[in-house]
């Protein structure tokens, strides 16, 4: 690092394969418009997920294209519904683990697990680090630093609820991807962005993604 340069320290998004790639989106382009910097890890299975619910590729060698695309996009399938700049992205591949976040050395601010499957949540919570997500979720934790895992899941098994007690226990900000109607919802988008809004609010990352309640009843159903 330069003399003067200001050290680089990134929100690591982590993106697993259960269902709800728009949430991670929604993440994504509000962090960057924030001005954060993202190290971003899509798994393998979250691909599959992300071809099914959007018909768009993430290829590792066509990442940046894939990612611009893929963040274009609104919760409703639309291409070209937002402008997104990508040059704070960085993308490490989900089978290199030796890359920069699977070491307590690499800054970072935290990492935020969009949408977080139960076999991602069973995998962080026994220390599996079977690929990079994990490996970086397990670092965060050991570190002390914030972790937010926003799972998507229903019905949740009496397994899964043990490992997001452990996840709890062991410091982490569980957060169930469980969209609320108080702020006025009229489309899709909506809902995505208040469940991608409290992820940032668990990370105290600040946007302007949801109206945020007031303490009037009423108050949802006058938004606009």
């Amino acid at each position: 690092m330069k003399p003067g340069q200001t050290q680089r320290r990134p929100w690591i998004v982590g993106v697993s394969g259960a269902s709800g790639t728009p949430y991670a989106a929604s993440v994504l382009r509000a962090l960057l418009a924030a001005g954060e910097s993202v190290d971003l890890v899509v798994s393998r299975a979250s691909r599959l997920t992300l071809l099914d619910e959007t018909g768009l590729p993430f290829r590792d060698a066509h990442w940046q294209d894939d990612l611009r695309e893929w963040l274009a996009r609104g919760a409703d399938g639309k291409p070209g519904t937002f402008d997104v700049r990508i040059e704070d992205v960085r993308h490490w591949s989900a089978g290199d683990l030796a890359a920069g976040p699977s070491s307590g050395s690499y800054p970072s601010k935290g990492m935020l697990i969009v949408p977080a499957s139960t076999a991602c949540v069973a995998g962080v919570a026994l220390g599996l680090s079977k690929d990079l997500l994990q490996r970086a979720a397990s670092v965060t934790l050991k570190e002390g630093r914030k972790l937010v895992v926003a799972v998507r899941e229903t019905p949740l098994s009496g397994q899964t609820l043990r490992h997001l007690v452990s996840l709890d226990d062991a410091g982490a900000t569980v957060l169930p991807a469980s969209p609320a109607f108080y702020a006025g919802a009229t489309h899709i988008q909506d809902l995505v962005d208040f469940v991608a809004g409290r992820v940032l609010d668990a990370a105290g990352v600040e946007h302007e993604l949801y109206r945020r309640w007031e303490g009037e009843l009423g108050g949802g159903s006058r938004a606009t």
